[in-house]
């Protein structure tokens, strides 16, 4: 498959839509940040700005226990298929005794065990693993989940909020096709669930632009780049409070031209998590809805075909805002032209009742003599890369079967159920 690197005017691109209603039923609990909700006053709005009939509106298949075991462990997925708020001690009893079980998948205060995690879940890495087979059909230039980017799951245990790590089920996928995929996450918080699975490899670069110091996850120097054949492959940018767009634009736009340029992905996955937006209740940047989603514009610039995924956002207006923005920008429509149009949730919007979040006066802590040290290093890590890094010509694996989990022979599910590290060398990636 031959990629056009150069930048282009190309606005109009054929954009796929994964939603389920359902998913916004779901609650963490109360008081908890995270608000399943805001999934559907994103629909409600790129519904009644009347985008719904310019793209393809899927409704994902939910994901199977067994799609999800191609990353994580058979023993992390059993768990959460079977827990409920109920039976979580009876269960975490069984995994080593109450306090040691519930720590061994980190589920708890952050992750708490909610009625339908295990439904939530599917339907979070459903979207986007039909997202990258939309890519890879080639039915969809960009396709876009907002309710996965779920970065911080780990192999066997939830973090930060996240469960099923929808992005490396999709990178996974799209791995089956492209020698070369690039992970782009411009999330608050570091990308650490999605790096530490493709740590290894040169088959995925992973870059993510976040706040380090004393800040959760605590992960993501820049003196972290990878190890082994995926040395060089992971690019941590490090950025201090208070980031503005044009600061923000300086450091992204330079970054991403080079490892466009020099690594030359066949696809592009980009974790769009709100809590980057000025005044999100968990963040400390000072993006306004422009300059995050400026982001989304220069990376479609480059032609590639690409997964848009949401993540963090805490204050929820202000993620509906951006996301419903930056649904129409795929499209090649400037929705900021036109008036909030009235929907369910119009109320949440006051009051100015604008599709927009501002800048605000907070002090910015990057400074120049900082970011051009940041930007000098990582251009330097850059370098060390060979042009375009090939794989090894692999038969292509056979599609994942939806619903491998009713196969009648014990032999053959036996057979599928390899172990982690088997199915990546068998995709090529060393482990």
């Amino acid at each position: 498959m031959t990629n056009s690197y150069s930048l282009s005017d190309c606005s109009k691109k054929r954009v796929c839509y994964f939603y389920d209603h359902d998913v916004g039923n779901f609650s963490y609990g109360p008081g908890h940040y995270m608000k399943p909700k805001r999934m559907h006053m994103v629909h409600n709005m790129v519904v009644n700005y009347g985008l719904y009939n310019k793209m393809d509106i899927v409704k994902p298949v939910r994901a199977s226990a067994f799609q999800m075991t191609r990353f994580h462990s058979d023993e992390y997925i059993n768990f959460l298929q079977r827990v409920t708020p109920d039976n979580l001690e009876h269960l975490a009893v069984q995994h080593g005794g109450l306090e040691q079980g519930i720590a061994r998948f980190n589920v708890g205060e952050d992750c708490p065990v909610f009625e339908g995690l295990f439904e939530f879940c599917s339907i979070s890495a459903g979207g986007t693993i039909g997202a990258a087979n939309k890519l890879l059909n080639g039915e969809a230039d960009i396709a876009i989940n907002w309710s996965g980017g779920l970065h911080h799951a780990k192999k066997t245990e939830a973090s930060g909020f996240c469960y099923v790590n929808d992005i490396v089920l999709g990178i996974l996928e799209l791995l089956r096709y492209h020698q070369r995929v690039l992970y782009v996450d411009i999330d608050v918080h570091h990308g650490d669930g999605v790096e530490e699975a493709f740590y290894t490899t040169d088959r995925v670069m992973t870059c993510s632009f976040h706040k380090f110091g004393e800040f959760f996850p605590g992960t993501g120097d820049i003196k972290d780049t990878g190890l082994g054949k995926g040395k060089h492959y992971a690019v941590n940018v490090p950025l201090r409070d208070g980031i503005d767009d044009d600061t923000y634009k300086n450091v992204f736009r330079p970054i991403i031209k080079h490892i466009m340029e020099w690594y030359r992905p066949g696809a592009v996955v980009l974790q769009l998590g709100g809590d980057s937006l000025a005044g999100d209740r968990l963040g400390c940047f000072n993006l306004s809805m422009r300059g995050h989603a400026s982001c989304v514009e220069f990376l479609k610039s480059f032609n590639v075909p690409m997964i848009m995924v949401g993540g963090g956002g805490y204050t929820i207006r202000n993620v509906a805002r951006t996301w419903t923005y930056e649904t129409g920008l795929a499209l090649g429509e400037d929705l900021s032209q036109n008036e909030l149009p009235f929907n369910d949730y119009f109320e949440y919007y006051g009051p100015e009742y604008k599709l927009d979040v501002p800048s605000n006066n907070m002090a910015n802590h990057n400074t120049r003599e900082y970011l051009e040290k940041i930007i000098a290093k990582i251009i330097d890590n850059l370098r060390q890369l060979p042009f375009a890094p090939s794989a090894e010509v692999q038969e292509v694996p056979r599609d994942m079967d939806l619903d491998v989990e009713g196969e009648d022979s014990e032999h053959d599910e036996a057979d599928a159920r390899q172990t982690q590290r088997h199915r990546l060398e068998r995709m090529g990636i060393s482990v």
